[in-house]
């Protein structure tokens, strides 16, 4: 059993991560951001700014921003 789990484990650890991919969402992968960016982050309105990891409250914003609005069009 921990054979399996340390294979498991191992091979997430080796599965090669593509940020370009998640660019098309509109994903930010930077947590934290200083100087220019987080001015620019700062002075875009909530509901437009990109999703960020750990960005539990702007995140969920939009996300009920966006369902909110495609159920309104249906």
């Amino acid at each position: 059993m921990r054979t399996i789990v340390f294979a498991a484990v191992t091979t997430a650890a080796l599965v090669p991560v593509f940020p370009a991919a998640a660019a098309g969402t509109g994903f930010d992968p930077r947590v934290i951001t200083f100087g220019e960016t987080r001015q620019q982050i700062q002075a875009t309105p909530i509901t437009q700014r990109p999703y960020r990891p750990l960005h539990v409250y702007g995140n969920t914003v939009r996300r009920r921003t966006q369902r909110g609005n495609s159920t309104t069009q249906r």
